[in-house]
């Protein structure tokens, strides 16, 4: 039976599988945990469910662990969210108590997995306190921030600087995402895995199976964008491109398609906002999908013309890396990591308004030779920089780097 790690060879070439298997030797038998607020929905659990079991075949025991809250809880950490992207939030103090007796609840049910873990990953604001009550830690406690903070609202990064700043390293997905900490910060962008449901190829009779499910018509252009409805990713902006580029290309059509995230209480208001902006346009399609959607997801990308991502604000946006792993030209916000991933004029387009995005989905459905070669470039520029492997790679010299640095200190001590 082919292992998971050797399923990865064919798309990377066996030198990579090879290589990780090099670097997991001095951490073999070592204990990782990583912490975060949701099992589905979102980047982060897309991440970990495939980087944990991949982990632990390399012979580095891997565990996932979730926190829970009140509902008054994620309205906190939704607002640390915004803050931390620039929005003024102000966060009373009820809630700042909420969220660190919520985070107090947790690490007293974490603390025999915790205490015994080498190396610990905490995933953004929401668990960052648990740090607070594991005063005597053994192991080394990593805060991995997925938020552009490029810009944060400063009371709001003052009071969570106290928490993370007691880490032993930080990573940040781009080097302008970081802040100033006294510790080692790490860039690490995120991944997406190939072999997932989400991105692996599909049977041309699957892949095809959208148009009828969700009536569109496979005889005209298709634009998709693939996120959660939150504020940040301008879906109402994708509408108004939509209309515009539709002024020039009457034989167009749009699909939103998202789902919610448990730590996300603003999405069901964000739906109801992009329901209205689409009023009674039979030709746009806003879906609201299950968090195991994967292959439906993956069939509306690959059954996309261009695919969007017209953020404001981005960590990263993962959509983007598997639509450019589907050989598609991405129109995506001039912002965070999309900048990362977008290569203006290479492998997409960067805008900033809608009437820019409407601009370049004219110009790219008139030019199908630039529309495939963009998308061809996308493809290959994903295989080189954003798959999983690399992702790996990338942590495994992190433990290495912090395990190394501890014996140092300790042979001069």
């Amino acid at each position: 039976m082919t292992s998971l790690l050797e399923s990865y060879a064919a798309i990377t070439g066996n030198d990579v599988i090879d290589q990780l298997r090099q670097l997991a030797k001095p951490l073999l038998n070592m204990k990782v945990v990583h912490v975060n607020s949701t099992k589905v929905g979102g980047g982060v659990a897309e991440i970990l469910e495939k980087l944990v079991p991949l982990t632990n075949e390399l012979g580095i025991e891997t565990k996932w662990e979730v926190i829970s809250g009140e509902a008054g809880f994620y309205e906190c950490t939704k607002s640390m969210h915004n803050a931390l992207q620039g929005d003024k939030e102000h966060i009373s103090p009820q809630l700042l108590t909420l969220y660190e007796e919520t985070n107090l609840a947790n690490a007293e049910k974490l603390r025999s997995v915790l205490d015994e873990a080498d190396f610990v990953f905490i995933h953004d604001p929401q668990p960052a306190a648990l740090i607070n009550h594991y005063p005597n830690r053994r192991g080394k406690w990593i805060w991995r921030c997925h938020i552009d903070a490029s810009h944060p609202y400063r009371p709001v990064w003052k009071y969570l600087q106290k928490t993370v700043g007691c880490y032993d390293a930080s990573i940040f997905s781009l080097p302008a995402f970081a802040q100033p900490l006294q510790h080692p910060q790490y860039i690490i962008p995120p991944s997406i895995d190939p072999l997932s449901d989400k991105n692996i190829d599909l049977p041309p009779e699957e892949a095809s199976r959208v148009y009828n499910e969700f009536n569109l018509d496979p005889d005209r252009h298709l634009i998709v964008q693939v996120s959660r409805y939150d504020r940040f990713k301008d879906p109402v902006g994708v509408i108004r491109a939509y209309q515009q580029a539709k002024k020039f290309v009457p034989e167009l059509q749009l699909v939103l398609a998202g789902g919610t995230a448990t730590d996300d209480p603003e999405g069901a208001m964000v739906l109801r906002e992009v329901r209205e902006a689409a009023g009674d346009d039979p030709d746009i399609h806003v879906l609201l999908l299950p968090p195991d959607a994967h292959r439906t997801i993956n069939a509306l990308q690959r059954a996309a013309d261009i695919v969007l991502q017209k953020s404001t604000k981005e960590g990263f946006g993962l959509t983007v890396t598997e639509a450019m792993w589907k050989s598609k030209p991405v129109i995506g916000g001039d912002t965070g990591g999309i900048r990362l991933q977008v290569v203006n004029y290479h492998t997409g387009f960067l805008v900033h308004t809608p009437e820019g995005a409407a601009l370049r989905i004219r110009y790219l459905l008139h030019q199908q030779e630039m529309l495939t070669q963009i998308g061809a470039k996308a493809k290959s520029y994903v295989r080189e920089n954003f798959l999983i492997t690399r992702h790996l790679r990338e942590y495994l010299t992190l433990m290495m780097g912090l395990q190394y640095e501890s014996q140092y200190r300790i042979k001069l001590g």
